[in-house]
C-alpha cells in the first residue's frame, strides 16, 4: 500500500516526467496544423496539480488524490488535458476516505477514470487515450483478481497501457500511416511511468525544465490593484481555498451571503472537495473568521490594493506589459452581479477579432485559440466576470470544448456552452441570438447557425508530415475546408482564391474574409480585389481585419 506523502510524491513526479517529454509527445501528432498540442497541454494540466501538491505534507490518499483531481480540473487545457483531469478523478473517487492506496480502491481508481473519461466524450475514438486507459484499467482489474499487492496492480495497470499504446497504429489508420503511436495515450504512458519511479524505486523523476511558479506568472501578469477597473472601494483583496469537511453541513450560498455584506467583488466556487473564495473588503479577518466554519484554510493571500495602485504609479514605463504569447488569461476579470439576463463569453485572439466580438454585444473575451488554448479555470473566470444570471460560452476552437464544459458544474451562473469550433462559427451563433427567445431555444438557434456556416482556413504546417494523401513540409500553406486539408500551397494571396472556389457553392450568398495579424494591409487590399474581380458578382464579400496570430486568413461562406 502507498500512503498520502507517496501518491503526492508520485503524481508531482509524473508531472515532471510529462514536462520532460512534452516536446516529443507533440511531434507525435499527425495532424500539423499549429494549435495547442497534446503534450504541452497534458504538461501544463499535471503542472498545476503539482504545484498544488508540493505544499502539502502528512494528508491522507484521499486528501491528496481530491486535491490533485481538483486542480487538474481547474488547469485542464485542451481535450487531452480535459481527459487526463478526467482519469484523475477516478483516483479521487476510488480513494476517498481512504489513509493509503490498497489494491482494491486503486483497481477501481482507474475503472472509474475510464468510465468518467468515456462518459465526457460525445463520440469516443478508439486507438486514443481512451483506449490506451481502458486497456490499463482491464489489466489492473485482472492484477487484483489474482492476487497482486497495490504495486503489482499499478504495474500492470503500466503494462497494459503499453500494449495498447503499441497497437494503437493498427486501430486507427492515420497513425498507422504516419508511423506514430497516438499521442494522448504516449503521455498516459509517460504520466504513468513518472509515478512508477516513485511508487517502486522511491525517486521522483527531476524537471528538466526552468520552471515559473504560479505566483511568480500571477505577478508577472497582473496585481490585486491592476486586476480590476475603476475606483478602489475595499482595500484588501483576499483570496483563500477552503478543505471543506464531509460532515459539515453548511452550504457555500451561506458564505457567500456574508461576504456579500462586508465587501464586492465576490466569487464563490465550489466542488465536492474544496470552496474557492475571492472578496475585496476593508475586514479579511471577519472573512477568515466565518470561512473557518466551513472548514480548514489554505493558501490565504490578502494584498493592499491601494498601497499596490500607488507603488504601480512610479513603476518604469519600459516595464513589459504585454503578456507572453502562450498566455491564455482573460482580459480582464471582475467578478460581476448577475445583473442582466443574459450574457457571452468568447474565446479569440487577436485585437479585431476581441473588437468585434465586442460588437456582436460579447462581454467578456478570453484571449485563446490554436496553441494557446485556455485553462478551465480561465474559461471560468470570465464566467464569474460576465454580470448575467445565464451565460453563453463560445470556445470557436475544437480543442477548448470539453474545457469549457468542464467549467460548467464549478459556475455559479447557468452555464450553456454552443460548441462553436470555429471563429466564423461563433459569430455566426452570435448573430443568431434571438433576445426574445427563451435559452433552450436560443441554445438550438446558435448551434445551427454553426453548422450553417462553411469554414476555411489557411495556416502553416508546424511539421513534416504525410497526412490525409498530402506530403507537407513544414512552412508550407495548409489550406482547410471546414477542417479537413483541401490542398497545400506556396503563395499565400493566390491560395486564398483557391480556397474560396472550393468553398462556394450555388446556394452561396455571402462570404467574409479575416486576416490576421500576419498579413499586411497591402496583401490584405490585393486579396480583397482579386475576390471581387472573381467572385464578386456571386456572393457579397467582408473584409475584417481580425489580427488573429497563426492564421493568415479565416473565411466563411454562407
Amino acid at each position: 500500500m502507498f500512503n498520502g506523502n507517496i501518491l503526492r510524491d508520485a503524481i508531482i513526479s509524473a508531472a515532471n516526467n510529462i514536462s520532460n517529454q512534452q516536446k516529443q509527445v507533440d511531434e507525435l501528432n499527425v495532424f500539423p496544423v499549429p494549435d495547442g498540442d497534446t503534450g504541452t497541454n497534458m504538461s501544463m494540466t499535471l503542472s498545476n496539480a503539482a504545484r498544488e501538491l508540493s505544499r502539502m505534507e502528512g494528508e491522507t490518499a484521499g486528501k491528496v488524490a481530491a486535491i490533485a483531481a481538483s486542480a487538474l480540473l481547474r488547469g485542464a487545457r485542451g481535450n487531452s488535458g480535459v481527459i487526463t483531469s478526467l482519469l484523475f478523478r477516478g483516483f479521487a473517487n476510488g480513494f476517498k476516505g481512504y489513509d493509503n492506496v490498497e489494491p482494491e480502491n486503486l483497481k477501481n481508481a482507474f475503472a472509474m477514470g475510464v468510465e468518467a473519461a468515456y462518459k465526457a466524450v460525445m463520440k469516443p475514438t478508439e486507438g486514443t487515450i481512451l483506449t490506451v486507459a481502458r486497456i490499463a484499467s482491464e489489466y489492473a482489474t485482472k492484477a487484483y483478481n489474482n492476487g497482486l499487492d497495490t504495486l503489482g496492480v499499478f504495474e500492470a495497470a503500466l503494462e497494459g497501457a503499453r500494449v495498447s499504446l503499441e497497437q494503437t497504429p493498427e486501430i486507427l489508420p492515420v497513425l498507422k500511416k504516419a508511423g506514430v503511436v497516438d499521442a494522448g495515450g504516449k503521455g498516459f504512458v509517460v504520466i504513468l511511468e513518472g509515478m512508477l519511479s516513485v511508487l517502486k524505486d522511491g525517486k521522483i523523476i527531476p524537471s528538466s525544465a526552468v520552471e515559473v511558479t504560479a505566483d511568480e506568472e500571477e505577478s508577472s501578469s497582473r496585481n490585486a490593484a491592476a486586476e480590476y477597473e475603476g475606483e478602489i472601494t475595499f482595500t484588501y483583496c483576499t483570496e483563500f481555498i477552503v478543505n471543506r469537511e464531509p460532515e459539515n453541513p453548511k452550504e457555500p450560498s451561506e458564505l457567500r451571503a456574508y461576504l456579500e455584506t462586508i465587501g464586492d467583488c465576490v466569487v464563490v466556487v465550489d466542488d465536492e472537495e474544496i470552496i474557492k473564495v475571492h472578496v475585496h473588503t476593508d475586514h479579511p479577518g471577519n472573512a477568515i473568521e466565518k470561512a473557518l466554519t466551513f472548514g480548514q484554510l489554505v493558501h490565504l493571500k490578502i494584498e493592499n490594493m491601494r498601497d499596490q495602485h500607488e507603488r504601480a504609479k512610479h513603476d518604469s514605463d519600459n516595464a513589459a506589459k504585454k503578456p507572453a504569447q502562450n498566455s491564455t488569461r482573460t482580459e480582464t476579470f471582475t467578478p460581476a452581479e448577475k445583473e442582466n439576463p443574459v450574457g457571452f463569453v468568447s474565446v479569440c485572439a487577436g485585437d479585431g477579432l476581441a473588437e468585434l466580438f465586442r460588437d456582436l454585444a460579447v462581454d467578456t473575451i478570453v484571449s485563446g485559440g490554436q496553441t494557446m488554448n485556455p485553462s478551465t479555470d480561465d474559461i471560468l473566470r470570465a464566467i464569474e466576470s460576465t454580470p448575467a444570471e445565464t451565460v453563453f460560452v463560445l470556445p470557436n476552437n475544437k480543442n477548448i470544448i470539453m474545457a469549457a464544459e468542464q467549467a460548467v458544474p464549478l459556475s455559479t451562473r447557468k452555464v450553456i456552452v454552443i460548441h462553436s469550433r470555429t471563429i466564423p462559427q461563433g459569430i455566426a451563433a452570435m448573430l443568431a441570438f434571438d433576445p426574445e427567445a427563451l435559452d433552450k431555444d436560443n441554445a438550438i438557434a446558435m448551434s445551427e447557425a454553426c453548422e450553417r456556416i462553411a469554414t476555411g482556413s489557411i495556416t502553416f504546417a508546424a511539421r513534416d508530415s504525410d497526412f490525409d494523401g498530402h506530403k507537407i513540409k513544414k512552412g508550407e500553406l495548409l489550406c482547410m475546408n471546414n477542417g479537413k486539408i483541401a490542398f497545400v500551397d506556396t503563395d499565400l494571396e493566390k491560395s486564398v482564391a483557391k480556397l474560396v472556389k472550393t468553398m462556394l457553392k450555388r446556394e452561396s450568398e455571402f462570404l467574409t474574409v479575416i486576416y490576421g495579424e500576419d498579413v499586411s494591409d497591402e496583401q490584405a487590399q490585393r486579396v480583397e480585389a482579386d475576390l471581387n474581380a472573381k467572385f464578386g458578382d456571386k456572393v457579397e464579400i467582408t473584409f475584417v481585419n481580425g489580427g488573429q496570430p497563426i492564421y493568415y486568413f479565416f473565411l466563411s461562406v454562407e
